[in-house]
Formats: structure tokens, C-alpha cells, sequence
């Protein structure tokens, strides 16, 4: 599938089969990530792997929903703002790093006929409890990863010329 045929039919999938993603199709998306532009190259972020059969319970307390933990793999992006690139006014750019590397996540998922869905109306407590995050660690964004059990559902965008500017405002 080419790019645009991957960004144009991606969507967020909210029921996944239980078969599981082999490793050489997971370390495809990982490396996506991995190889995601970031600030001066810094790489900010990290992404943990977790296999949620048995920790679904404990799972769900970070975002509750049964489609949350249904996929056979959950990623989640967390950042390290130590080691991210600082603009001159003092921005971090830990965030804006790890929001890319989630694009190129979960383009390369869809990519390979995988389902995902950006998480980021989860619960930070919680997910800093689960995963054991240290205080200089912040979660950001969160996916299932597997193999879509529903069809697509048609999502509407905005034109074009909604959206983009030229030369000035």
C-alpha cells in the first residue's frame, strides 16, 4: 500500500480479533517509530509493549474500555523530557517527538491490514501506576494493535480550503 493509500483508508478501530500480531510485523511498527523525525534527533520517547491477555482488569483502569484491552497487543508512548530538544523561547518538544512517532506507529500498522486507535483520553495516574513510570517519564498516547473485527466506519473531514492558509493568516 502506498502512503496516501494508508493515510486515506486508515481509521480508529474499536474491536479487534484476539489472533495474535507476529513479532516480524511488530518490529516493522516499532521501527516505523524509531525512524520518526524528532527535534535536533533527539528521540524523547519510548513506547512500551504490553500484552494485555490476563491484564485486561488491571489494563482498563488506565482507559475504560472493553475494546481497550481486546486487541492482542497495547502500545503505549511515553516521553522522557530530560532528553528532549528545547526552542529558544524554553518549548520542550518531548511531546510533539512522541506524537510523531505515534503517526509513523500507527500508519505502519495500517500499513500491514493492523487496526489501532490514538489513545490519549486516558486516565495519567493510573497509566503511571500500571506501567511503574518514573517521575521524569510522561505518558502521552496509548493503541491497541491487532487485527480489525469491524468494518471502517466513514469519518467526515473538512476541505481543503478549510484547513490551509497561504502566506499569511
Amino acid at each position: 500500500m502506498d502512503v496516501m493509500e494508508t493515510i486515506a483508508t486508515r481509521y480508529s478501530v474499536r474491536a479487534y480479533k484476539p489472533d495474535p500480531v507476529d513479532d516480524e510485523t511488530l518490529q516493522r511498527v516499532l521501527e516505523a517509530a524509531r525512524l520518526a523525525p524528532t527535534a535536533a534527533n533527539h528521540q524523547p520517547f519510548r513506547i512500551i509493549v504490553i500484552h494485555t491477555k490476563g491484564r485486561e482488569e488491571e489494563l482498563e483502569r488506565i482507559y475504560p474500555a472493553s475494546w481497550f484491552t481486546q486487541a492482542p497487543l497495547l502500545l503505549a508512548v511515553v516521553t522522557v523530557p530530560g532528553e528532549a530538544w528545547r526552542r529558544v523561547d524554553g518549548k520542550l518538544y518531548d511531546e510533539v517527538d512522541a506524537t510523531i512517532a505515534m503517526d509513523h506507529l500507527i500508519l505502519s500498522a495500517a500499513s500491514q491490514n493492523l487496526g489501532t486507535c490514538w489513545i490519549a483520553a486516558f486516565r495519567p495516574d493510573e497509566a503511571r501506576k500500571v506501567l511503574g513510570l518514573p517521575n521524569d517519564v510522561n505518558p502521552i498516547a496509548f493503541t491497541p494493535l491487532g487485527h480489525p473485527d469491524a468494518a471502517p466506519i466513514a469519518t467526515r473531514r473538512r476541505p481543503l480550503d478549510e484547513l490551509v492558509k497561504y502566506e499569511r493568516w
